[in-house]
């Protein structure tokens, strides 16, 4: 093994540098301070191996950015700071084959795999019952916010009754990963020991002083040579719970072997242990010498050992966490040795195990590596991206391009989306692709159902922005199901002797009851970037077909509920809902759930047509009422409403909410009493409006654009609960509603069409204003600005954590690895434009519907992307020229 040493860089495979970054004390830096510390040591372990990804916290010198994740600071690059990225990928967990069978009669097993950072679990498979060949399929996609060793792979059989146990592992190192880049691989399962299973690092600091002692009456000295040890470790694994750690420490020799112990730490996987240790080596020496050097060939036989516990109160003892062996002649003439130690296994710790007999497991990994520069270098490239959605057509913008030449739509949606949101560009660009892809669309029944550039898009932002919308939405209910076990199978082949099929058809249609409900209530709560965009599919879809009525809810309902509610209820784990997979019999009733909601938000005419199971059918008689269908139109009408757009372009408003409530008088006349009385309240997306009763003209009438906030009104304004006001350029209408549920609704759909405005109020007066000043704060100003922060009402807006160079450079991989594409693509655009005869087959693949602007936007593109390919190659040739080869101690 190889320490990590201050100002010292360990090249390892594929050009990875390697090392740690220490403060002027030795101990590894914080974020904040790797940031300032000077001189800066380069760590490069960025690797991504499908569930790996780096973010990085680079900063231009005099400009210091935080990110929550490792930062990494890089070799100097013209005076900048440039640091490596690793971009997630999925790391797809195949199938396992020939796993030893069970001890017992039934011989077979019910396993799931683990993905491991070291020894942190990060991904769980769904249990594979009653198999010895389990098959997985299961894509996973993770960052990784820290260092790691080892990317780990554990098969678990599942026990029901004590502690899963574990059948065989997988652990591929850092630096190995490249060797299965995106390649299937089987690997050998290898034995699991707690003697093996070790992560963490050990920070030592050894030195060596000589005392010499004269004996007065012999002729001779002796050289007394302490040994000083200070401990400190990080990263230290969790065991059942719990990490009380303490080190034991050993002085090795050919005749002796003389141990001590540190105090024990609790509750900590990071001990300060700071112990100094003093062990005696004796030898004589002669006077004759002028200095009293210490000999090679004694500190060459000696080593210290230092071995990591974990204090257990179980009777089965202490648990082992690792150890590190260093021989004292790392000491040399200088007689000071500060490192940080990996740890490592204990040796001849496991037990002996055939490795043909644990089984095998296939992966699929891929490892990628970027290196970020700073901003002004992707200025070029970046701006091509963001102008996409101004140019016509949009087939020939450098966005649309961009998917075009990717191998999946999937690689390129995911840095386009990031970097899109990021810069608030992402409603016009995917408004124009879905427009393109609509009009490209022949039948209304196959709108947006391909794996198009339009479709991963959307899927992707709903994925990064509805992430919270799910969490409130969903989580209660889904939790619910997960622990409560309730019998929902209706299929009478699989029902269970002890199950009643009627009990399970009522039980099953009480949960999908409750989750529909709870999602075609939930439209203010869903993201305003995911409403623009839904507008935009309805406007496009219905100005595409006009002739059909309901393609204007189809186009939405076709990513709100295909692939959004119906995806979270049937893998809840994937959408972050729970943390594992769901136990074979509650899948099976998120399964049945998920088919229902999809059915009835499809609205399709024939409902029982959608099934091929006669079971499901059937049972979705139950759901072949009317108001279904009201309340999955309602609720479409709300999320497609956008407060971006000119409302007026639709023909007919839509009508949100409606119903009674008391208003107080407004004062638009001088000398009108301001009393109140009760009003129909009537909501559009165009206007919030309110009448005598129900039915006739409005008496008042407020464009959504002229409300400014919806904020509740305390109630010693009125002496009267429930108020809550509507505020205006001009004034503020007072309104009480109902009761208390009510009026929360109606402030969450008024702040929800309205919270786009322009000149929406940052402050507000939380009382009224009477006899000559506000109540709140007695300012006597009718026209003064608010004493109180407005609320803003829902979470509509989510802020990610997007660093839009790191995406510009993913943006830059990809067309790099697809330049043979884009030189064909030009070779397309250059045939089109002379040749007026039928596509040739290998021009066929692309969309190009102005050739010579697609032709123009690709050269551009092979520019911008040439010149980063030129900083690219300067960075790892000044790289290769300032990095210094670092230790090469290997110890055993």
């Amino acid at each position: 093994m190889t320490p990590t040493h201050p100002e010292e860089v360990i090249h390892l495979e594929a050009g990875i540098t390697v090392s740690v970054l220490l403060t002027e004390s030795g101990s590894p830096a914080d974020n904040e301070v790797l940031l300032e510390q000077t001189p800066t040591v380069l760590v490069n372990t960025c690797v991504t191996a499908h569930v790996c990804n780096y973010t990085i916290a680079k900063a231009p010198i005099g400009e210091k950015r935080h990110r929550e994740t490792e930062s990494v600071d890089a070799p100097h690059h013209k005076g900048e700071h440039i640091g490596p990225v690793g971009v997630s990928q999925p790391l797809c967990v195949r199938e396992a084959k020939n796993i030893p069978p069970y001890p017992g009669p039934n011989r077979m097993r019910d396993c799931y795999c683990t993905v491991n950072l070291d020894q942190e679990e990060v991904f769980r498979t769904k249990i594979v019952e009653k198999s010895l060949c389990p098959f997985y399929g299961e894509d996973f996609y993770c960052e990784i916010p820290r260092s790691f060793r080892h990317l780990s792979f554990y098969i678990f059989d599942r026990d029901v009754f004590r502690r899963d146990s574990s059948i065989g592992k997988v652990a591929v190192k850092k630096e190995d990963l490249q060797k299965y880049h995106g390649k299937d691989t089987w690997f050998q399962l290898q034995p699991v020991s707690a003697d093996s299973e070790v992560q963490g690092k050990v920070h030592l600091e050894l030195r060596l002083s000589e005392v010499i002692t004269d004996s007065s009456t012999h002729t001779h000295t002796h050289t007394h040579t302490h040994t000083h040890i200070v401990l400190e470790c990080q990263g230290l694994p969790i065991v059942n719970g719990q990490c009380d750690p303490y080190a034991a420490v050993s002085l090795l020799g050919p005749s002796r072997s003389e141990a001590k112990k540190t105090k024990v730490k609790r509750k900590t996987n990071n001990p300060q242990f700071d112990e100094v240790f003093y062990f005696e080596v004796t030898r004589p020496l002669s006077y004759t010498k002028r200095q009293f050097d210490v000999e090679e060939e004694d500190v060459d036989k000696l080593a210290l050992r230092v071995d990591l516990w974990n204090a257990s109160n179980l009777k089965f003892g202490d648990e082992f966490l690792g150890g590190v062996r260093v021989p004292l002649r790392v000491l040399s003439q200088a007689g000071v040795h500060d490192a940080w130690y990996f740890l490592q296994p204990r040796e001849n710790g496991g037990k002996s195990v055939k490795v043909e007999e644990l089984g095998s497991l296939r992966l699929n990994i891929v490892y990628t590596e970027d290196h970020v520069f700073p901003s002004e270098h992707y200025t070029p490239l970046r701006d091509l991206l963001l102008h996409s959605a101004n140019v016509e057509p949009v087939s020939a913008s450098t966005a649309h391009i961009l998917g075009e030449v990717c191998r999946e739509k999937q690689e390129a949606a995911i840095p386009l989306v990031r970097l899109f949101l990021h810069y608030g560009k992402i409603v016009p660009f995917i408004s124009a692709i879905a427009h393109a892809e609509v009009n490209r669309t022949q039948d209304p029944n196959t709108i947006f159902r391909g794996n198009s550039l339009t479709s991963k898009c959307i899927d992707e932002t709903m994925k990064l922005a509805g992430m919270h919308y799910l969490q409130v939405t969903l989580k209660p209910i889904i939790d619910e199901i997960c622990t409560e076990h309730k019998p929902c199978e209706i299929d009478p082949v699989k029902l269970k002797e002890s199950e009643n099929l009627d009990t399970n058809r009522e039980n099953l249609r009480q949960y999908v009851d409750r989750i529909f409900n709870v999602i075609t209530t939930s439209g203010v709560r869903c993201p305003t970037v995911m409403c623009d965009i839904f507008f935009s599919l309805r406007e496009s879809a219905a100005t595409r077909f006009q002739v059909d009525q309901d393609v204007r809810y189809t186009a939405v309902s076709s990513f709100i509920f295909l692939r959004f509610f119906a995806p979270a209820i049937l893998s809840p784990n994937l959408f972050h809902l729970r943390p594992h997979h769901p136990d074979p019999a509650t899948s099976r009733t998120l399964t049945l759930i998920s088919k229902t909601i999809q059915t009835l938000g499809s609205l399709a005419k024939s409902k029982s047509a959608n099934f091929k199971e006669s079971y499901m059918a059937a049972f979705y008689d139950y759901f072949n009422e009317q108001k279904y269908a009201d309340a999955v139109k309602n609720f479409l009408d709300l999320i497609s409403t956008s407060g971006k757009w000119d409302q007026k372009s639709i023909e007919t408003p839509i009508m949100l909410k409606e119903g009674f409530m008391i208003k107080r008088a407004q004062g638009r006349n001088r000398f009108g009493m301001k009393n109140f009385k009760k009003r129909w309240f009537r909501l559009t997306n165009h206007e919030f409006t309110y009448h005598k009763t129900k039915g006739e003209g409005a008496l008042c009438s407020i464009p959504i654009e002229n409300i400014l906030a919806v904020e509740r009104l305390e109630e010693e304004s009125f002496k009267m609960k429930n108020m809550f006001q509507v505020i205006q350029p001009e004034r503020a209408l007072y309104i009480q509603a109902n009761n208390c549920v009510e009026a929360r609704d109606w402030i969450d759909i008024l702040t929800k069409v309205s919270q786009c405005n322009r000149k929406r109020l940052s402050t507000y007066h939380p009382s009224a204003y009477l006899n000559g000043h506000w109540l709140c704060c007695k300012v006597s100003a009718d026209t003064a600005p608010g004493c109180t922060p407005c609320t803003g009402g829902l979470p509509a807006n989510i802020q990610l954590d997007v660093d839009g160079d790191r995406e510009t450079e993913r943006i830059y991989s990809l067309f790099s690895t697809y330049m043979t594409k884009l030189i064909k693509m030009q070779e397309a655009c250059g045939s089109k434009s002379v040749y007026d005869g039928p596509e040739q087959e290998e021009y066929s693949s692309f969309v190009i519907d102005d050739p010579q602007e697609t032709y123009k936007t690709l050269k551009q593109i092979v520019s911008a992307v040439q010149t980063l390919e030129q900083q690219h190659t300067k960075y790892k040739r000044d790289k290769f020229k300032k990095t210094k080869i670092g230790s090469q101690y290997v110890i055993t």
